[in-house]
């Protein structure tokens, strides 16, 4: 099914100011920690402005990583809505045969809203515990960790919790979050296709692992913001709405080891957090559904940034000024202008020559191994290997003792659908050097492949570094199984 376009509008006629427009994409296209993918602006119910920075693309999946858990945390508000679960109801009791496991009172007296809330009453992360107690059933190992204190009572950002809470949606509905989803609310919303990760448990993670267009975002956040109704028809109860985005528990220097994080201290609510402004949904390298309000918008935004207080700042000063209390006309021009900007996004490409023709012979067939061994946070790469073909330059990357063979860049983007879609840049430096760029066009990381002639190595570095380590030959989105 493919999304019907949402309401458009220019955005003089929504109150909103092109010029805070264009000074939000002017901090952003300045920052040299952010690099933007993709943005949508909607105020008033009618998007104003939307724009995807080349190679990426409006209607490609984008992994959304941490923003999975609001659409999780909305499957659970609809199968509570059915009466297929209760929030008050402990987690063990969704799960009879690890009951003889589960000894300590607190792991027994937890509920669901508390590993909606990420309040299970531990005090860490318990992931790598969780898989290393049971690496098929997480649920089973995180409750066998016993919470430092009473559920309810502390927060702590658990990835375990989510996949609980997406456990027990999946197994009172029988079905995946997404099939689940599909009739209830994806549809409804207009949204196309969706592709979650599942784990080795067979189920779709919840915490993470959903790829899905912008749009679909900016949908999740203007049914939000609509209290639960979209196009006249009710999808979410307003309780629902107003009771997911309420802090259930404080936030207050539970994050402060991480610098500024003035946004993550606003109190948690079920799988989103509230903001200075609003509430959001927010994932992984600055994937963000913001909900404002006070200001009846929404911002739809991926990105590939470890600065995401900085992009929720550039967010407060420039765009949140824009929002007017009424219309602006004689704006046209500014509209205009805004418009053809967005249509024009674009990352800068990596420079790169051709290769060299009076060496092309050396190159042809030469075997590159890492220079200084194996990173342990970089790609687990053995070699590289560089050939000529009918079509260009190819690299074959082999990890893990599979080869996978993308094209070289020779300048501009050159944008490849298998074996997995990438968008590659660069080139020959010069005759003993080549440097390619490789964006993996379904998520949000690049990385940077580069190999010395002379000394027939390559080194390969990661802008931001994928989470959990999947290997390249992973970096795309699923086969969509509904």
């Amino acid at each position: 099914m493919s999304a019907r376009p949402l309401p458009s509008s220019a955005p003089a006629a929504q109150g909103v100011d092109a010029a805070g427009v264009h000074a939000f994409l002017d901090a952003l296209e300045a920052a040299p920690d952010i690099e933007p993918h993709s943005l949508m602006i909607l105020r008033h119910g009618r998007l104003v402005a939307s724009g995807w920075w080349a190679p990426y693309t409006p209607d490609r999946l984008h992994l959304l990583y941490s923003l999975s858990k609001s659409f999780t945390a909305t499957a659970a508000g609809l199968a509570a809505g059915e009466g297929l679960l209760d929030f008050d109801d402990p987690v063990i009791s969704y799960f009879p045969e690890f009951e003889a496991d589960i000894t300590d009172p607190r792991s027994r007296s937890m509920l669901v809203r508390h590993v909606a809330s990420m309040a299970s009453g531990h005090e860490q992360e318990t992931y790598d515990r969780a898989r290393a107690l049971d690496p098929v059933h997480p649920v089973r190992g995180f409750l066998l960790l016993p919470p430092d204190h009473d559920p309810g009572t502390v927060f702590a950002y658990n990835q375990p919790a989510t996949f609980a809470l997406a456990a027990i949606v999946q197994r009172v509905t029988g079905q995946s979050l997404s099939g689940y989803l599909r009739p209830r609310l994806l549809d409804p919303l207009g949204i196309g296709e969706v592709a979650w990760l599942t784990g080795r448990s067979g189920l779709e993670l919840g915490f993470t692992g959903l790829h899905g267009t912008t749009d679909a975002i900016a949908r999740l956040g203007q049914l939000y913001l609509g209290e639960g109704v979209w196009e006249g028809e009710r999808l979410l109860s307003r309780e629902w709405v107003a009771e997911a985005t309420r802090v259930h528990i404080p936030t207050e220097g539970a994050m402060q080891d991480q610098g500024d994080r003035g946004d993550w201290q606003r109190g948690y609510g079920f799988q989103f957090w509230r903001s200075r402004h609003g509430y959001r949904g927010d994932g992984a390298y600055g994937q963000f559904c913001l909900v404002l309000p006070e200001h009846d918008a929404v911002i739809a935004m991926t990105a590939a940034t470890e600065q995401m207080q900085k992009v929720l700042n550039l967010v407060w000063e420039h765009l949140l000024p824009a929002f007017g209390p009424e219309p602006l006309f004689g704006r046209e021009a500014d509209d205009t202008a805004l418009r053809d900007r967005l249509a024009l996004l674009a990352l800068p490409p990596s420079e790169g020559k051709p290769a060299p023709p009076e060496r092309a012979s050396e190159w042809t067939g030469a075997e590159f191994t890492p220079a200084g061994g194996l990173c342990v946070d970089q790609p687990k790469l053995t070699s590289v290997v560089v050939r000529p073909g009918p079509d260009g330059w190819t690299g074959t990357l082999t990890e893990d003792g599979r080869p996978l063979e993308l094209p070289v860049g020779e300048g501009g983007w050159t944008v490849a659908e298998e074996p997995l879609p990438v968008a590659v840049s660069g080139g020959w430096a010069d005759a003993d050097n080549l440097a390619v760029e490789l964006v993996f066009l379904e998520t949000p990381h690049r990385l940077t492949v580069s190999c010395s002639l002379p000394e027939r190595t390559f080194t390969a570095r990661w802008c931001t570094t994928p989470l959990h380590s999947p290997p390249l030959r992973a970096m795309r989105a699923p086969r969509a199984s509904v």
